[in-house]
């Protein structure tokens, strides 16, 4: 079934999800497993499964040069999905990104999703690669997450790469994209990247996944500015608890976001990561009623390999 079939289908109940990892190469199922077993009860309707671009690592050759060298450290995504599916009954969204492939890889990574009767995908740009300071494509690649929508869609429609297929088995995926509550650090300002967000759902996507924010008050305003500016898919929230000290300078500088000054101010005050992880939980907790209260189609926690605590948030949500 579809993502947003699924919120047709809930009648304007809240939906609980969740948003998985890779295990690191030379890993295996098992800690997926241990991770979904855990989370089941909540009857997620999808699970997200990420991908990885791969790295480049530099090694010493006998002769002193250094041979640059392509590494993928989490593989899997669409293996991963096949797996969910299978033990859970539940459906997978793959994360489907720009880097990494070329346009003819991503037709045939979206041949082997339709194969396998995956039709979620959540279409992204990525990240740059480690040590480079901007988004480089593929050779042949698309450039931004729009491009990508526009291929999926054009499968959908049964136009493929190759114009001497004239009668294409069209595709069935639904198709969901990034939104950022507090813009995406590339954007000049919220303004542009508003309507870069619109370009992408007039392109083709279904429905909005955000960027984790720790303020309701900008998913509120980020929902009411893409409503005006005639964006009327699903919108959700993406949610993460704190649980370090550390990430409050991790996060922002990794995810380019801000976090209120009432949690701030706690997490200062907490004398170790157990009290700092408390308060975290508390926050997402009240975020979650919170935004549970006002109608969202679905709360959406990114469990970054941490299920317990996202489990003791979701128990007291539900």
């Amino acid at each position: 079934m579809k993502v947003t079939e699924h919120f047709e289908k809930a009648k304007g109940e809240t939906l609980i999800s969740f948003e998985i990892l890779p295990p690191l190469k030379g890993g295996g199922m098992q800690a997926i497993f241990n991770t979904l077993d855990s989370l089941m009860e909540f009857k997620p309707p999808f699970v997200d499964v990420t991908y990885h671009r791969e790295e480049f690592l530099y090694k010493k050759r006998p002769s002193g040069y250094y041979e640059k060298t392509a590494i993928r450290k989490r593989p899997g995504t669409v293996g991963i999905c096949a797996a969910i599916m299978h033990r859970y009954g539940v459906d997978a969204v793959p994360h489907l990104i720009c880097g990494g492939f070329s346009i003819e890889e991503t037709e045939n990574a979206l041949i082997d999703l339709n194969f396998l009767g995956i039709n979620n995908v959540l279409a992204l740009r990525g990240d740059a690669r480690q040590f480079e300071d901007r988004f480089v494509p593929e050779d042949n690649g698309h450039h931004h997450a729009i491009d990508l929508v526009r291929q999926i869609e054009e499968m959908n429609n049964g136009k493929y790469l190759d114009a001497s297929i004239t009668n294409g088995e069209p595709t069935d995926f639904c198709i969901g994209v990034a939104g950022y509550p507090e813009k995406h650090f590339e954007s000049p300002n919220l303004a542009a990247d508003l309507q870069f967000t619109k370009a992408k759902v007039d392109a083709g996507a279904h429905y909005i996944v955000t960027q984790m924010f720790f303020d309701n008050k900008k998913y509120f305003k980020f929902v009411a500015d893409c409503r005006e500016a005639g964006i009327n898919v699903p919108i959700v929230p993406g949610l993460k608890p704190i649980t370090k000290k550390s990430q409050l300078n991790a996060i922002p500088r990794k995810f380019f976001i801000d976090f209120p000054d009432t949690l701030v101010s706690e997490i200062m005050k907490a004398k170790d990561d157990q009290a700092v992880r408390q308060i975290g939980v508390e926050w997402s907790i009240e975020q979650s009623k919170e935004l549970k209260a006002a109608g969202v189609p679905c709360l959406h926690y990114y469990t970054m390999g941490d299920n317990n605590t996202v489990k003791t948030i979701v128990q007291a949500v539900i």
